[in-house]
């Protein structure tokens, strides 16, 4: 494997996975992306003038361009992470997480079916598509349990139903046409280059602007938080040693409810960027958010056994990491915040 084509390579989980491709492992990264609000070309700095990295702006719901882009750049394997990822997004304009996800899938798919229909033998048989999605597509948990690999889909938002219907599509692709595809399902990700709309990244941008600290509900609901980078490297080893047709689950073992987060957040900023009060006086209980999942946890045991990944970051270490980024890269960030997302909630329904 030398040329892999990432989709969505300029989105969080996307540049952490070029990144990783190109200066960790020395491969080369396609990155196609169209560059919607939360796309970002700033986070592939590191490897922008790599002559092992090509950024190429497309859509993947757009075949002619998919096909221009594998006769191009004749990748040996795709990673495909280009989706509308947020969950309050989704409950007020589903649409563009249809349009993205299930037919943006199905495009991609079908370029690549036609794309290693053309290969020779030898190259058509070490061709990989890996299918990145979500462990949302398996509804909530009670109290006890984990997410396994056999776990029924039960979706509760326009954006985890949207990814539900690309992992069939997937699934359908290699029992249909033979197309080598392997699946992943991650837990929630954190880390450096995060969009500000997410969780952790807006409570920490909040916090040092002063700014409310807004918790859903009660703040019991509780994620599993999986450090970005640990993720990339995860996906790589799903790509290159994963058995085809067969879904791997990636997560952390990092259990918290969304109120542990914040505070975490507010106690690391306390030692780090101290003010003349305690942070966690910022913590604003608001509305829930509709149809909010109560608890997501991942059995990665199967990664783990299987194929010999471990995560090397718990979630202190990884969350102070996320703190010192974000403290010494406002020049990333600061854009973000002015331009294209101050902070608003997201997701609320008109009554």
């Amino acid at each position: 494997m030398k040329t892999v084509l990432v989709t969505g390579g300029a989105g969080f989980i996307g540049s952490a996975v070029c990144r990783h491709l190109v200066a960790d492992l020395g491969l080369k990264a396609v990155n196609v992306d169209k560059l919607t609000y939360a796309a970002n070309l700033a986070s592939l700095a590191p490897i922008e003038n790599s002559p092992l990295y090509t950024f190429e702006k497309a859509d993947i719901c757009d075949g002619a361009a998919l096909k221009r882009i594998f006769a191009t750049h004749h990748p040996d394997a795709v990673m495909h992470l280009a989706a509308e990822s947020h969950v309050d997004r989704s409950i007020t304009g589903a649409a563009d997480f249809i349009d993205t996800n299930i037919t943006g899938t199905f495009r991609l798919l079908e370029a690549a079916r036609s794309y290693r229909d053309s290969l020779p033998g030898d190259e058509a048989d070490t061709f990989r598509f890996l299918h990145v999605s979500t462990d949302e597509v398996y509804g909530s948990l009670g109290e006890d349990g984990l997410f396994c690999e056999e776990t029924a889909y039960d979706p509760s938002s326009p954006y985890s139903a949207s990814k539900a219907a690309s992992d069939h599509l997937a699934t359908a692709w290699h029992r249909t046409y033979g197309l080598p595809v392997v699946i992943s399902n991650c837990s929630n990700n954190y880390g450096p280059y995060h969009f500000p709309e997410k969780l952790i990244p807006l409570v920490i941008l909040n916090a040092l602007e002063g700014k409310p600290l807004p918790v859903y509900g009660t703040g019991a609901n509780i994620r599993d938080w999986l450090y970005v980078e640990d993720h990339a490297r995860a996906l790589h080893t799903i790509l290159s040693k994963g058995r085809l047709g067969v879904k791997y689950n990636v997560g952390g073992r990092n259990e918290r409810t969304n109120l542990d987060v914040v505070k975490r957040i507010c106690e690391t900023l306390d030692r780090l960027a101290p003010k003349n009060y305690p942070h966690e006086d910022l913590i604003t209980f608001v509305a829930d958010r509709p149809g909010h999942d109560a608890r997501y946890a991942i059995d990665a045991t199967r990664l783990e056994d299987e194929l010999g990944w471990r995560a090397d970051e718990t979630f202190e270490t990884g969350l102070e990491k996320t703190v010192r980024w974000y403290l010494d890269n406002e020049a990333w960030w600061r854009p973000l915040r002015e331009k294209t997302y101050g902070g608003e909630r997201l997701g609320l329904l008109k009554a």
